[in-house]
Protein backbone atom coordinates (compact mmCIF):
# COMPACT_ATOMS: atom_id res chain seq x y z
CA UNK A 1 0.00 0.00 0.00
CA UNK A 2 3.06 2.38 0.75
CA UNK A 3 4.64 1.65 -2.52
CA UNK A 4 1.43 2.46 -4.50
CA UNK A 5 1.16 5.93 -2.74
CA UNK A 6 4.90 6.83 -3.16
CA UNK A 7 4.51 5.95 -7.09
CA UNK A 8 0.69 7.46 -7.35
CA UNK A 9 1.69 11.05 -5.42
CA UNK A 10 3.75 12.42 -8.02
CA UNK A 11 0.72 11.79 -10.78
CA UNK A 12 -1.69 13.22 -8.26
CA UNK A 13 0.75 16.59 -7.90
CA UNK A 14 1.43 16.80 -11.67
CA UNK A 15 -2.52 16.75 -12.44
CA UNK A 16 -2.79 20.01 -10.22
CA UNK A 17 -0.50 21.71 -12.60
CA UNK A 18 -2.40 24.80 -14.28
CA UNK A 19 -1.80 27.13 -16.89
CA UNK A 20 -1.56 30.57 -15.01
CA UNK A 21 -4.40 33.37 -16.38
CA UNK A 22 -3.14 35.33 -19.17
CA UNK A 23 -0.13 33.07 -20.08
CA UNK A 24 1.66 32.98 -22.36
CA UNK A 25 2.04 36.83 -22.04
CA UNK A 26 3.61 38.58 -24.78
CA UNK A 27 7.43 40.18 -23.99
CA UNK A 28 7.52 43.78 -25.06
CA UNK A 29 10.81 45.54 -26.29
CA UNK A 30 12.60 47.85 -23.15
CA UNK A 31 14.65 51.63 -24.13
CA UNK A 32 17.85 49.21 -22.44
CA UNK A 33 17.09 46.94 -25.96
CA UNK A 34 18.44 49.92 -27.93
CA UNK A 35 18.38 48.94 -31.60
CA UNK A 36 17.56 45.51 -30.63
CA UNK A 37 14.14 44.68 -31.21
CA UNK A 38 13.21 41.70 -28.84
CA UNK A 39 9.68 39.54 -29.14
CA UNK A 40 8.29 36.60 -27.57
CA UNK A 41 6.41 34.89 -24.89
CA UNK A 42 6.58 33.64 -21.13
CA UNK A 43 4.41 30.88 -20.77
CA UNK A 44 3.80 30.05 -16.65
CA UNK A 45 2.21 27.17 -15.24
CA UNK A 46 1.61 27.00 -11.68
CA UNK A 47 0.89 23.99 -8.68
CA UNK A 48 -0.17 24.22 -5.54
CA UNK A 49 3.92 24.29 -4.86
CA UNK A 50 5.61 25.72 -7.89
CA UNK A 51 5.85 28.38 -10.86
CA UNK A 52 7.21 27.16 -14.15
CA UNK A 53 8.30 29.59 -16.32
CA UNK A 54 9.42 29.17 -20.09
CA UNK A 55 10.62 32.40 -22.16
CA UNK A 56 11.11 32.72 -25.50
CA UNK A 57 12.43 35.48 -27.50
CA UNK A 58 14.01 36.29 -30.86
CA UNK A 59 15.85 39.69 -32.06
CA UNK A 60 18.57 39.56 -29.38
CA UNK A 61 22.57 39.74 -29.79
CA UNK A 62 23.72 36.48 -30.69
CA UNK A 63 25.90 33.81 -28.57
CA UNK A 64 25.27 36.74 -25.44
CA UNK A 65 24.23 35.27 -22.04
CA UNK A 66 20.82 36.89 -20.71
CA UNK A 67 19.35 36.54 -17.27
CA UNK A 68 15.59 37.13 -16.02
CA UNK A 69 13.40 37.06 -13.47
CA UNK A 70 10.26 38.40 -11.76
CA UNK A 71 9.98 41.55 -10.21
CA UNK A 72 7.63 42.95 -7.69
CA UNK A 73 5.73 46.17 -8.16
CA UNK A 74 8.03 49.45 -8.08
CA UNK A 75 6.38 52.57 -8.30
CA UNK A 76 2.65 52.65 -7.51
CA UNK A 77 0.39 53.25 -10.60
CA UNK A 78 3.32 53.01 -13.13
CA UNK A 79 2.81 50.45 -15.37
CA UNK A 80 4.81 47.23 -14.23
CA UNK A 81 7.29 47.10 -16.29
CA UNK A 82 8.15 50.66 -15.69
CA UNK A 83 7.82 50.75 -12.24
CA UNK A 84 11.73 49.67 -11.23
CA UNK A 85 10.70 47.18 -8.56
CA UNK A 86 13.07 45.00 -7.41
CA UNK A 87 13.58 41.48 -8.45
CA UNK A 88 12.85 38.05 -6.78
CA UNK A 89 15.96 36.83 -7.18
CA UNK A 90 15.11 33.35 -6.20
CA UNK A 91 13.50 32.82 -9.54
CA UNK A 92 16.50 33.78 -11.82
CA UNK A 93 17.42 32.02 -14.69
CA UNK A 94 19.86 32.53 -16.81
CA UNK A 95 20.10 31.22 -20.12
CA UNK A 96 22.63 32.36 -23.56
CA UNK A 97 21.45 32.75 -26.82
CA UNK A 98 22.10 30.82 -30.30
CA UNK A 99 24.11 31.84 -33.33
CA UNK A 100 20.51 33.91 -34.66
CA UNK A 101 19.60 35.32 -31.21
CA UNK A 102 16.89 33.30 -30.21
CA UNK A 103 16.38 32.56 -26.38
CA UNK A 104 15.08 29.54 -25.03
CA UNK A 105 15.09 29.66 -20.91
CA UNK A 106 12.84 27.54 -18.17
CA UNK A 107 13.09 27.93 -14.56
CA UNK A 108 11.10 26.44 -11.48
CA UNK A 109 10.82 28.68 -8.17
CA UNK A 110 8.38 28.35 -5.00
CA UNK A 111 5.08 29.73 -5.80
CA UNK A 112 4.86 31.09 -2.63
CA UNK A 113 7.80 33.21 -3.99
CA UNK A 114 6.33 34.98 -6.78
CA UNK A 115 2.75 34.64 -6.24
CA UNK A 116 2.94 38.80 -5.67
CA UNK A 117 5.20 39.60 -8.59
CA UNK A 118 3.70 42.10 -11.59
CA UNK A 119 6.91 41.83 -14.03
CA UNK A 120 9.19 39.11 -15.85
CA UNK A 121 11.84 40.88 -16.69
CA UNK A 122 14.81 39.86 -19.15
CA UNK A 123 18.14 41.37 -18.90
CA UNK A 124 21.52 41.54 -20.81
CA UNK A 125 23.99 39.59 -18.36
CA UNK A 126 27.72 40.99 -17.60
CA UNK A 127 28.85 37.45 -16.77
CA UNK A 128 27.32 33.33 -17.16
CA UNK A 129 26.58 33.88 -13.59
CA UNK A 130 23.56 36.54 -14.25
CA UNK A 131 24.33 39.95 -13.27
CA UNK A 132 22.60 42.08 -14.74
CA UNK A 133 24.20 44.50 -17.48
CA UNK A 134 21.20 46.56 -18.04
CA UNK A 135 17.46 47.59 -16.60
CA UNK A 136 16.12 45.24 -19.20
CA UNK A 137 15.83 44.57 -22.96
CA UNK A 138 12.39 43.02 -22.85
CA UNK A 139 9.31 42.57 -20.21
CA UNK A 140 5.88 41.71 -20.19
CA UNK A 141 2.96 42.48 -16.96
CA UNK A 142 2.28 39.42 -15.16
CA UNK A 143 -0.21 38.57 -12.78
CA UNK A 144 0.19 34.95 -11.14
CA UNK A 145 -2.31 34.89 -8.12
Amino acid sequence: MNRLLVFALPLLLGSCTLMTAGSPYTLGKQPAAGELNPSGTVSVQRSAYMVMTEARASGLRPNQAYVAHYHLQGTAGAPPCESGGPPIMSSKIVATTDANGVLTMSGRVPSGDVLAATYFNIHTAADAEGTPADPGVACTAVRLQ
